[in-house]
């Protein structure tokens, strides 16, 4: 991967004026806790529940890319507990922040918890592995399990209660696993070719046997290029394919080419719906949920790409209706 960009605040001026140890704990919980990206902090909140307060840093439609820290969310993570993040270089602009920190207080990089034979690598870096790991509830339970034993060795006496809510929780997960396959298996072999913004989609298509196609790479920093505009528009002539899909954190305009020079050839492509990729739907959403985003990004790539599923979804729960899916039943 590139470098990180040198960061906009200066680390070790805020480090002199702030204390980096955790806040001193009062004689109960609830625990403060600040977690980077909603993902992350949405299964902090659920293993965590009445014992912990999350504050999330990364809101809907941000890309953590790209993020760049305030001055507050120094503040907040110098101030915590612990913080949780994903890790494998997912929030390149925040490494070195984290790094300085987690020297002092702990931090907790949950998607590394996923064994490394089980990660996929990034072609143009082969020692770097794609950070989507939450796209596959199967890898995603490591770092269910990771923030699990993180709240047992930050806050023993909960221990019980932490095992139980993960537990319950992994059995949610599992259940939206089994939705997913049954509906993506629905798809039409000639169609099971999904076409995103950028390659946030790999562990999505491992587990669920589609072909995944991105115009920018793993990260959004780097640039879709006209070679690349090309051959994904041939890819989609050749093979007859109708659908590409937008993403909620990132900009259009890459897909907005590849319609255009569609177009250019008359071969007409639609936008089969908007996902979620690095960011989850509303705060307080049922999308705005792990289990909520990808029940929504499963439903949608399903009902687009031809295949059978129900326009609410797993738990008829959706409330983001795609205009580019399928007819509504």
């Amino acid at each position: 991967m590139p470098s990180p960009r040198s960061l906009s605040i200066p680390i070790a001026a805020l480090c002199a004026l702030l204390s980096w140890g955790p806040a001193v704990a009062g004689e109960a919980p609830p625990l403060r806790l600040v977690a980077t990206t909603g993902m992350v902090a949405d299964i902090v909140r659920e293993v965590g529940e009445e014992r912990v307060e999350v504050q999330g840093l990364m809101g809907p439609g941000v890309d953590p890319h790209l993020y760049r820290q305030t001055r507050s969310d120094v503040v907040a993570m110098s101030r915590a507990d612990a913080v949780f993040w994903n890790g494998l270089s997912l929030e390149v602009q925040l490494a070195e922040l984290l790094e300085r920190l987690g020297q002092r207080s702990p931090v907790f990089a949950v998607a590394e918890a996923v064994p490394r034979e089980a990660l996929l690598a990034d072609e143009q870096y082969p020692d770097q592995p794609d950070p989507h790991v939450w796209m596959d509830p199967g890898r995603w339970r490591h770092a269910v399990i990771a923030v699990r034993d993180a709240l047992i060795e930050l806050d023993p006496d909960g221990t019980d209660a932490y095992e139980a809510s993960a537990e319950a929780y992994l059995e949610e997960l599992e259940e939206l696993d089994a939705y997913a396959r049954e509906v993506l298996a629905s798809i039409p072999e000639t169609s099971r070719v999904l076409v995103t913004a950028h390659d946030a989609f790999g562990y999505f298509g491992d587990a669920y046997g589609l072909e995944v196609m991105g115009i920018q790479g793993f990260s959004t920093e780097s640039e879709a290029g006209l070679s690349r505009i090309e051959t994904l528009v041939d890819l989609l002539v050749e093979r007859e394919i109708g659908a590409i899909f937008v993403e909620t954190s990132v900009s259009e305009r890459s897909i907005r080419a590849l319609i255009e020079g569609a177009a250019a050839v008359d071969h007409e492509v639609r936008i089969g719906g908007e996902l979620f990729s690095d960011a989850m739907g509303p705060e307080g959403s049922y999308e705005g949920s792990w289990l909520g985003m990808l029940d929504h990004n499963v439903t949608t790539i399903a009902r687009a790409l031809d295949g059978d599923a129900p326009q609410a979804g797993w738990q008829g729960r959706l409330a983001m209706a795609d205009p580019g899916s399928a007819e509504e039943e």
